[in-house]
């Protein structure tokens, strides 16, 4: 059985400030793709000859937001797919320790990280049917890139002896080189670039780990019970990759030329290499990724308007990203370097380092639109049948206004429906719960009024979610 391995943890802090910890790019709506990197991702298996329902592995803290999306493309968590819900990030190593445990020992696993993007999925397809073979056999395959330029931002796999139908030895692995030795290699043609995409069985993986990192495997084996994984304990479990901990040290790693239009969309400059929209054949474009960008003699830069209007005169080699509460202009030759700005930001304790203005919740999703002293501003969408917990604030109170849908209000002892253009207050001190009737969106304009704001400032009394 092949079982693909969606992993689906980490920041994207290279690609701040459309991708926050809150809102990791793999989850984040890129122009042009129809859909996120989490569900493209997943969409690409589609056609992929004897895969099963995938794993996703992802923080608990995504738990909501991922099964929404998956619920958008179709795959309902209760069957046509499962997740693995870490209560902290170890590393890949652990996260696919979490994967090959649940599986069957005779499981073939196709790791594959949720924030990639592949433009060939015919290609795709084509390498894993050649690593499958190579995987039963024992190997431990992994999918290497043919360079393209000598990138500093991608690890690099040196192929050794030729296995045949485009498969070799791995000889050795290097991490991000400078560009003095990227350029070496480039030259060579003896290197790909590493994709961190993997094909291997299940128990052999467990075997190599249990040889090389085997204070690792115990303490997956211990927190693992069921899909249910053991806080306190994984908390305890040495963090590393799959590259670190299994296939750097394997005497049978193999890799396969991937030539399947692969980006791992690592930073800005990738994104603007890759151009989904406004690739008319001339290098000097700029893309009008989203929302409504001007340029005059814009060259070689990348805009992206996330909701307001952006122009830009002039200029040469730039990101320009704008979001609802932050914008970024950067050197593209230096998109690298914004995760160095996110350090900075997360040492000064901005929000805007991690927390995004759209945040989802199991029954929907809120975004802020203004806040001052004493008030704050929301936009509420209530997903069709979901609802709020039954809660009270004991520093706010709040005045809800539908715009779409229709809404039922529990208001202390009292329920009552709202229609759009229709308003309620909530009393400080109220039971209270706002829910969706309906079979499409309710969305809601919430103004709060008090002398504090913050989510901690809920008492909830029954929930759907198991948030009591």
């Amino acid at each position: 059985m092949l079982i693909p391995v969606i992993i689906a943890g980490g920041v994207g802090s290279r690609l701040w400030p459309l991708s926050r910890a809150s809102r990791p790019k793999q989850f984040a709506d890129f122009p042009g793709l129809g859909g996120t990197l989490f569900q493209e991702t997943l969409g690409r298996l589609e056609g992929l000859e004897g895969a099963a329902a995938p794993v996703v592995v992802c923080g608990r803290e995504h738990e909501f937001l991922a099964a929404e999306q998956l619920r958008g493309i179709g795959l309902e968590t209760s069957g046509a797919a499962r997740m693995l819900l870490e209560p902290c990030g170890r590393g890949t190593a652990p996260a696919v320790a979490l994967a090959a445990l649940r599986a069957s020992a005779d499981s073939i696993l196709l790791v594959l990280p949720a924030d990639h993007i592949i433009t060939k999925p015919e290609a795709f397809h084509a390498a894993v049917a050649k690593g499958l073979p190579l995987a039963k056999d024992g190997k431990l395959v992994t999918f290497g890139i043919t360079p393209a330029e000598p990138e500093t931002g991608y690890g690099y796999i040196e192929r050794g002896s030729k296995l045949g139908g485009g498969a070799y030895a791995v000889a050795d692995f290097t991490e991000k080189p400078d560009e003095e030795t990227a350029r070496r290699y480039l030259k060579s043609k003896k290197y790909f670039w590493n994709s961190g995409m993997f094909l291997f069985g299940a128990r052999r993986y467990l075997q190599e780990l249990q040889q090389f990192a085997p204070k690792m495997l115990a303490v997956c084996r211990k927190a693992l019970n069921g899909d249910s994984i053991n806080e306190d304990l994984f908390a305890s479990c040495p963090a590393d990759s799959v590259d670190y901990a299994v296939m750097e040290k394997t005497a049978d790693g193999v890799v396969i030329r991937l030539d399947a239009g692969w980006s791992d969309l690592g930073s800005w400059d990738a994104v603007w290499r890759t151009r989904w929209e406004g690739d008319n054949g001339d290098d000097t474009d700029t893309a009008n990724t989203l929302g409504t960008a001007y340029y005059k003699d814009a060259h070689d830069s990348y805009i992206y308007a996330g909701s307001r209007l952006v122009a830009a005169l002039g200029v040469e080699d730039l990101v320009i990203v704008e979001t609802a509460d932050a914008v970024l202009v950067a050197d593209r030759y230096r998109s690298q370097e914004v995760k160095d700005i996110v350090a900075e930001l997360q040492k000064d304790g901005r929000e805007e380092a991690w927390a995004h203005p759209l945040v989802h919740r199991p029954w929907g999703s809120y975004e802020s639109l203004a806040a001052g002293e004493g008030y704050q501003v929301k936009h509420i969408t209530v997903n069709p049948g979901a609802a709020l917990s039954l809660q009270k604030h004991a520093r706010r109170a709040e005045r809800w206004t539908v715009i779409e849908g229709r809404a039922r209000v529990t208001c202390d002892d009292e329920e009552f429906v709202l229609a759009p253009g229709e308003s309620a207050s909530i009393p400080l001190g109220s039971k209270h719960r706002l829910e969706n009737p309906g079979d499409g969106p309710l969305r809601v304009i919430e103004v709060q009024t008090g002398d504090y704001f913050g989510e901690d400032d809920i008492v909830r009394y029954e929930d759907r979610y198991g948030r009591v």
